[in-house]
């Protein structure tokens, strides 16, 4: 398969890329962030295509994403008011202290990854390895000395692709009584080291 790799999303595919989102990381999310159609509404609403390494293939079709983080923004950002405007604010208080428990905060020379997924239909494809080869690409373009991501106890299909990919475990962290809301135990902090060109 021929993927090509280029920075960002049209106003259009938006709701591809919400879909996508949300098919990969609702096993995480869903209880906090569901049902489906309001998790769906507000990522369509909130992810930032300035932030998005985008996968197609010749058609143009999007295949993945890989979002990153940096200190102009994120992928998957959005405010109180975006949790209102789909939760209300009842609903957006309890949901924006929940989901600070995974927020990351941004180190200096660290590429934050925020999140990789690729279409059920594109998975085995290279789809996954071609948008980690982007992100060095991105990273080592913007100077940083590492590229950083978290990968959960129950996704070891997306471990061992970082792993193959070169990307080593620094630590753990387990997710306490939060398991029960995210439905996993614990998340590896995981880094690759810039080689510069």
């Amino acid at each position: 398969m021929t993927i090509s790799i280029s920075r960002g999303f049209t106003a259009a595919e938006r709701p591809q890329a919400a879909a996508l989102f949300w098919q990969a990381f609702a096993a995480k999310l869903s209880r906090v962030m569901g049902p489906d159609d309001k998790g769906l509404a507000f990522f369509k609403t909130v992810l930032n295509p300035d932030f998005a390494l985008v996968a197609r293939d010749l058609d143009g079709q999007m295949l993945g994403l890989a979002g990153f983080k940096t200190k102009e923004g994120g992928l998957a950002g959005g405010s109180m008011t975006d949790l209102a405007r789909v939760y209300g604010w009842f609903g957006a208080i309890w949901r924006g202290l929940i989901l600070s428990v995974l927020e990351r905060d941004l180190q200096p020379g660290v590429f934050q990854m925020d999140g990789i997924f690729v279409a059920a239909e594109a998975r085995g494809q290279g789809v996954g390895t071609a948008l980690l080869a982007a992100i060095k690409a991105q990273a080592r373009q913007a100077g940083m000395t590492e590229v950083q991501l978290d990968v959960i106890d129950t996704n070891p299909r997306a471990r061992a692709l970082y792993e193959r990919e070169g990307f080593q475990a620094m630590g753990q962290e387990q997710t306490g009584p939060f398991k029960h809301i995210f439905g996993f135990n614990s998340a590896t902090k995981m880094c690759w080291v810039v080689v510069p060109d």
